[in-house]
């Protein structure tokens, strides 16, 4: 949709102050997180970030990733905030035709439509436990767009209320938050439905001149529906099928799979069309997943869960993982690792003696937690895997 830049017009008015709101949240998405943050109890932030999230959904340690199980809930879940209550009203703008748009997703799509944005089948996540050496997690069916007109919804509402204090240092009161109060407890899965993302630190380590690399990533908010404008680790991918088609749902359902597509898409630039809506992926045909197995279990590359928690600006949900491959591994496997991709760009070497990605240095972790616009959940990854270092890099 076009949005014409008639003052007089009411029905403009509301779309372009929707524009700004947006424009505004887009450019302000660490500042805005960082003061949200304050809307709950100090116990809930992970590693001194402003990531949320519950004791039991956090291991003491590195919990390797073939001790994390996963279980299926069949049918969809029962009644719960979709995004389409009263509350939600302040965050939607006026349609052409006079009535507000039914959803923050349909919004989106007609007044801001990032490149990346199609309403696909998700694993949504019902619960989640952690022990020192393992985690279950639960899931059952969902969709994107189910979750952007929630997450989306309630930054655009924060975004609002703050630009209507005049500034970004503290947060509204929650009585100007009608969505977020309406959602109550962040970290409660059953009120709303719960999307994750699978987002993992890759660490390139080299024994022989005994350092590390990370590889990081700038969000370009044109291509992304949520936390553009900020930097992030890769690969980040929503959890969820290769394509809706039903044959999908099983095989697909796998952190390690998941973690394979993601890599090929952000690392390596490769397209999200695997031709799964004719027949499920063959991934142990697939020559990337197969050379990545092989490293596994030959222990050239180690995969490792350090828990999830939830945005404290959009609540929006991230699993953190790391995945640390041999130097060797990494150079063969990434040979042709990409400046950019569909969702951004890779952030090059940083000056400190890496061969690719960043450092992975006391100096960079400072940098990029605390004076770099970085999600939440990439900010508390890389200090959870700072502070875990010695098991992640023993090898």
């Amino acid at each position: 949709m076009n949005v014409a830049a008639n003052a007089d017009d009411q029905l403009t008015q509301s779309q372009q102050e929707w524009l700004r709101v947006r424009d505004f949240l887009n450019s302000h998405r660490c500042e805005l997180a960082g003061a949200a943050k304050d809307l709950y109890p100090r116990h809930r932030l992970v590693a001194r970030t402003p990531l949320l999230a519950r004791p039991e959904w956090l291991p003491g340690a590195p919990v390797p990733l073939e001790q994390v199980t996963l279980s299926w809930s069949p049918g969809r879940a029962g009644r719960q905030i979709t995004g389409t209550e009263p509350a939600f009203a302040a965050a939607l703008p006026l349609s052409d035709g006079g009535a507000r748009f039914g959803s923050y997703a349909a919004a989106l799509g007609a007044l801001r439509r990032p490149a990346l944005f199609e309403d696909r089948a998700c694993y949504r996540l019902l619960e989640a436990q952690c022990a020192p050496a393992a985690a279950k997690l639960g899931f059952g069916e969902g969709r994107y767009f189910e979750v952007i007109s929630i997450v989306e919804a309630v930054a655009h509402e924060y975004a609002a209320a703050t630009l209507a204090g005049g500034g970004t240092g503290q947060p509204p009161d929650m009585a100007a938050l009608p969505a977020r109060s309406l959602i109550g407890e962040p970290t409660d899965l059953s009120r709303r439905p719960t999307m994750a993302a699978l987002c993992t630190l890759v660490l390139r380590v080299d024994p022989h001149r005994g350092d590390a690399a990370m590889i990081l990533h700038w969000r370009d908010p044109a291509r992304v529906a949520s936390g553009g404008g900020m930097y992030q680790v890769a690969p980040v991918g929503v959890f969820q099928p290769s394509h809706d088609a039903e044959w999908n749902q099983a095989n697909d359902f796998s952190l390690w799979r998941c973690f394979v597509r993601e890599l090929a898409e952000e690392l390596l630039g490769r397209g999200e069309d695997y031709h799964s809506d004719t027949a499920p992926i063959d991934y142990e045909r697939w020559p990337l997943q197969a050379d990545l197995a092989a490293a596994r279990r030959a222990g050239r590359l180690r995969v490792y869960w350090l828990g999830l928690g939830t945005d404290p600006l959009t609540l929006a949900m991230d699993m953190l993982t790391v995945a640390v491959f041999d130097a060797g591994e990494f150079d063969a496997t990434f040979a042709g690792l990409v400046a950019a991709n569909a969702e951004g760009h890779i952030v090059g070497p940083d000056g400190a003696g890496a061969a690719v990605g960043v450092a992975f240095k006391a100096p960079n972790i400072e940098r990029f937690t605390a004076a770099e616009p970085m999600q939440p959940a990439g900010a508390a990854l890389l200090r959870l895997a700072w502070e875990h270092r010695d098991v992640l890099l023993a090898g």
